[in-house]
């Protein structure tokens, strides 16, 4: 707990009012009334780009930035895959899988491990996204790869044609089959990439010109041509399957893993003896979600990072059940077509797996070593996550009803501990809250990794996110509410503390207040905590101090404590309507009459557009001196604010 700093009050008797009117009805779905703004100057940022998302040469089609969906974009065929699944096949755990210590609740499917060599960055293969491109005289086809440090060290495989139960081989070693016409293999050799179009059947070089290959690092695509006089697929419905692993430039085949991973190469086999080579496959349009009220089967075959068909399917072998069939007709027409809500399409309501552009990129690939808890030695200020890339997945729930006159509501629920950003995906408690009162759009931001405390770099991820979605959907900007469970009840209480003037309501589910002085700035928010009494982890001692502090402080505020009920009990028996009749249609008051705000700077990260220094009709806040209190801690400070021209 922070000691209290400075104290400062101030009396406001207005004969005019003069501060920020509350936002009107309009078409934006962000605040858009005079200053002071609510919330962080990052919400409110222009849209980032991304190298891996950008057109040259004959692309020209918007990426679908939904996952597990394929369109028919102006004569693109577009697939976008889930981000940092590229977890390969359900074997045996590598004993020294460094997710394994923060990643408790949102363990992969797959099994395999990267070598530790840097240059892998944990995400050598993940597969961002696959197009396919008819021109004049050859098919084109671009791989977009989340990371790509070197080239050198990555091969993808793509399975044309074939009769359905009819199986063949990848070639290189890759331990995989699926049916196939053609195999067109694209791989390192010596210092360049080059393509291999063989026959499936037989192994042998299909005749004619081979494959021509472009790799761009900076953007991580690879694109290949096949000429006509190759393959020509003019006019036929072409099946296709993918998948993208290691390279062994050594051997001149696919990198196999091993039991443990070591510097070169990648673990997870188990005692495998012939484990498929691919971390990532393509065209998984059926991936289950997580099912939250059955925890033993969510251990065994989890569904976190949406890999469990994958995993399975590399296990196996066998990639019949995951392809696409394409349409080249379609191609040449140029016809556009989602095929929204159509097996394979792009979904337009209910839970969806979306993908973020972020402002920042700390690396390419993830950092399994950091740990954001403040005593560790990443952790503290400035915790980059362990998701560093520029693309970030976050999961959103938009309602099936029509959506309301004003736009649709915005609920943040925020993950927990040792979770990522599908923990309530297809659970009641996303939908229970995502269908209430005509719907609210529902969101839950990854924030970079397991453990961000919504500090930093993962407390900018959820303003990119809502900024996203604002920037997608129409929202009602005046209607917001979060909530969260575990660390997102946490969290729940910290951007609620630093943007009071962003929320409606809160309601926090086995969370409390990381700083009770913070309390105070929730005057004009209620609250809604649901607690239960044998908390393993946060037990009565954690959350009974703020339920306190609200009390001596008049604010509204709700207790609700359940037994017998542990840490998890409240997430796995997933009933939340009573929470979201709590939430209700309630609506952010921008012009309450008394503000209290307390200021912490240790808080603030104005490199990252983060700063909490105004609250409703007050801004521009710093304290007047930095100097710790006597009593410990760090300097904070408090004004309590009352204005008489509001009539009251």
């Amino acid at each position: 707990m922070r000691a209290r700093g400075l104290t400062l009050s101030l009396l406001c008797s207005l004969a005019i009012l003069t501060v920020a009117p509350a936002a009107l009805a309009t078409r934006t779905s962000l605040y858009s009334g005079k200053g002071p703004r609510p919330g962080p100057d990052v919400l409110y940022g222009t849209p980032a780009a991304a190298p891996q998302l950008e057109n040259v040469g004959v692309w020209s089609a918007a990426p679908i930035l939904v996952s597990g969906a394929s369109a028919y974009r102006g004569g693109e065929f577009l697939y976008q895959d889930f981000l940092y699944d590229d977890h390969g096949a359900a074997e045996a755990p590598d004993p020294t899988d460094p997710r394994t210590a923060g990643n408790l609740f949102s363990k992969p499917d797959g099994t395999y491990t990267y070598p530790t060599d840097l240059a892998y960055a944990n995400d050598a293969a993940d597969l961002v996204e696959l197009r396919v491109k008819p021109l004049s005289d050859a098919t084109a086809f671009r791989l977009t790869l989340n990371t790509l440090n070197d080239a050198s060290l990555v091969a993808f495989s793509i399975a044309i044609g074939g009769t359905p139960g009819v199986l063949r081989s990848f070639p290189a070693g890759a331990n995989v089959q699926a049916p196939a016409d053609m195999f067109l293999t694209v791989h390192p050799a010596g210092t360049s990439t080059v393509g291999d179009l063989v026959d499936a059947a037989t192994g042998d070089p299909v005749g004619g010109p081979a494959p021509l290959v472009t790799v761009d690092t900076d953007r991580r695509q690879i694109e290949v041509r096949v000429l006509h006089t190759a393959w020509d697929p003019t006019g036929q419905v072409v099946r296709l399957a993918a998948g993208v692993g290691l390279w062994d430039n050594a051997n001149g085949l696919y990198l196999l893993p091993q039991a443990v991973a070591d510097a070169t190469h990648p673990g997870g086999a188990g005692s495998a003896t012939s484990p498929a080579a691919f971390f990532n496959v393509a065209f998984r349009y059926g991936e289950p979600m997580p099912i939250v009220g059955d925890p033993a089967g969510t251990a065994t075959g989890p569904a976190w990072w949406r890999d469990k068909d994958q995993g399975a399917a590399l296990a196996a072998g066998d990639l019949s059940t995951l392809h696409a069939d394409v349409d080249f007709t379609k191609l040449v027409a140029a016809v556009s077509d989602d095929m929204p809500d159509q097996p394979g399409g792009v979904p337009q309501t209910g839970p969806i797996d979306r993908i973020l552009v972020s402002q920042f990129e700390l690396a390419q690939g993830a950092d399994f070593s950091v740990s954001c808890f403040p005593a560790s030695t990443s952790g503290g200020a400035n915790c980059p996550g362990q998701y560093q890339g520029r693309l970030q997945p976050y999961a959103i729930y938009v309602p099936p009803a029509p959506m309301p006159r004003r736009g649709y509501g915005m609920t943040l629920l925020l993950h927990s501990l040792s979770t990522n950003y599908n923990q309530y995906l297809g659970s009641r408690n996303q939908s229970q809250f995502g269908d209430r009162d005509g719907g609210s759009i529902v969101i839950t931001p990854e924030s970079r990794g397991p453990d961000g405390f919504y500090d930093s770099y993962a407390g900018a991820d959820v303003f990119e996110v809502w900024a996203d979605v604002a920037h997608r959907y129409r929202l009602d900007p005046d209607w917001t509410v979060i909530t969260g469970y575990s660390m997102g009840g946490i969290g729940t209480f910290k951007l609620a503390e630093q943007f009071p003037d962003l929320f409606a309501r809160g309601q926090p589910t086995v969370g409390f207040s990381g700083d009770n002085n913070l309390v105070a700035s929730l005057r004009n928010i209620p609250f809604l905590m649901w607690n239960s009494l044998i908390d393993e982890l946060v037990p009565p001692t954690d959350y009974e101090p703020t339920a306190r502090q609200l009390d001596s402080l008049g604010y509204r505020y709700e207790l609700d404590i359940f037994t017998p009920s542990e840490h998890l009990t409240l997430a796995i028996n997933d009933q939340f309507a009573p929470a979201a009749a709590f939430l209700d249609l309630a609506k952010v008051n921008r012009n309450p009459a008394h503000v209290t705000y307390v200021v912490d700077p240790t808080l603030d990260y104005p490199a990252l557009g983060f700063v909490a220094d105004h609250a409703y009709w007050l801004s521009e806040l710093k304290l007047r001196s930095s100097t710790p209190p006597a009593t410990g801690g760090h300097a904070e400070g408090t004004i309590d604010a009352l204005s008489h021209g509001f009539g009251v």
